[in-house]
């Protein structure tokens, strides 16, 4: 079904070039895409979840063993009989979108320019569980940050791509589709757009996948922006923790001790994610529940999700990979990364790291700065893994800052 669906989304969405655009080769032609997902795949989304059949659950344990089925049973029913697709669909369909074929691959992306004249260039990464609807909330105070409290010089031409193998990009048929790889399409993708100065944000996967476009792009990469400061201890240092303040080694650790309950789904979508995709593109109450699960437990919100996402959002990012068919492409990540060699390399572009104390790994401003030309650092007040949907305004305002040095 999943082939048939992504078929049926990008032959909607196959119009005309864009007028005045000139004559490209078709694996180069950048081609205007508006996400229109058929009916009967919603049609058969409402009929999966009514039949949906939920597993039982212990007394009193909430979500300590895993998904609460006193959460997601009134959530699955929200999205059987009130989320409206077609209105989260609306508001993504505001934002421009292509695609383009690079590498043999069709890639989706946003790319929203800003009125003002000269805005820099900013690619946006996702990572999984997320998609491009994590940036919904800050494209427009990117791209037009007079209308959002900013300046007009702080304005950017916003790129953010689709992954291959999540949304509406589409799936890699061969092995060795690593965050190395995904660098090199974006990289190509920017020079295609046409630009040869620009700057890089990330989190999630986004963070390791930019963090390699800084090393292997570095000579078009003006700046380097991370919410996702992923780095190891620094090599032959008798004591990594010497020098590094108190209170960052009791967040690390804090973190640490918090990740040693999170870390089970790496292993499997690591080593098994075909046979992790066969439940999760089955069942879409399935795919709720491995998919909120991470934003209860990686975001800022206590035990109270919903202080921090709408239904609506939860389920628009979930819906995007049910009706894309993408639980199991996306998920191929971690198997690709864990047998590909590790990427060696200092970044030596100016880097910021904007630090989120409920972020799924907290490193020693030390460390980060052993790995990376460090020059921003900012300790967030609050927030956690997915900032640009938990804490859109922090993002943008440390993403504005960092880069107005660098125009």
């Amino acid at each position: 079904m999943r082939g048939a669906v992504l078929a049926l989304l990008l032959a909607a969405a196959a119009v005309a070039p864009l007028s005045g655009q000139a004559a490209k080769p078709a694996d180069a032609a950048i081609v205007p895409f508006r996400i229109n997902v058929p009916d009967a795949v919603l049609r058969d989304l409402k009929d999966r979840l009514a039949r949906t059949r939920f597993p039982d659950q212990l007394q009193n344990v909430g979500w300590d063993y895993g998904t609460d089925p006193a959460y997601l049973k009134p959530l699955v029913e929200y999205w059987r009989d009130t989320f409206d697709w077609r209105a989260q669909e609306r508001k993504l369909n505001q934002f421009d979108q292509f695609t383009t074929t690079i590498d043999g691959l069709q890639i989706h992306f946003i790319h929203q320019k800003s009125k003002v004249p000269n805005a820099m260039p900013l690619v946006l990464t996702h990572g999984w569980p997320g998609s491009i609807y994590e940036f919904n909330k800050i494209i427009g105070p990117l791209t037009d940050p007079v209308a959002h409290g900013g300046k007009a010089g702080d304005a950017f031409n916003v790129v953010a791509i689709s992954l291959p193998g999540f949304g509406f990009s589409g799936h890699p048929t061969e092995r060795g589709y690593n965050p190395q790889k995904m660098a090199g399409i974006i990289a190509k993708l920017m020079a295609r757009l046409g630009y040869t100065k620009y700057g890089v944000q990330g989190g999630d996967w986004g963070g390791i996948i930019s963090r390699i476009i800084a090393l292997d792009d570095a000579a078009h990469v003006a700046g380097l922006h991370l919410n996702f400061c992923t780095t190891p201890a620094p090599a032959g240092v008798a004591n990594p923790l010497e020098g590094v303040p108190e209170a960052e080694v009791t967040l690390m650790n804090e973190t640490n001790a918090r990740m040693e309950q999170e870390r089970a789904y790496q292993q499997i979508q690591g080593t098994k994610p075909q046979t992790l995709g066969v439940g999760l593109s089955d069942s879409p109450a399935g795919l709720a529940s491995w998919i909120v699960e991470k934003f209860h437990a990686w975001c800022d919100c206590g035990d109270n999700i919903e202080s921090r996402f709408s239904k609506d959002d939860l389920l628009t990012n979930i819906t995007i990979y049910w009706a894309t068919g993408t639980a199991a492409s996306s998920t191929r990540i971690y198997y690709e990364n864990r047998v590909a060699p590790p990427v060696p390399g200092r970044v030596t572009v100016p880097t910021a790291c904007a630090l989120f104390p409920k972020e799924i790994t907290t490193p020693p401003r030390k460390w980060v700065e052993a790995r990376y030309n460090l020059v921003r650092w900012t300790p967030m007040p609050r927030g956690g893994h997915f900032a640009a949907l938990e804490q859109p305004e922090l993002l943008v305002t440390d993403v504005r800052e960092f880069f107005r040095t660098l125009r």
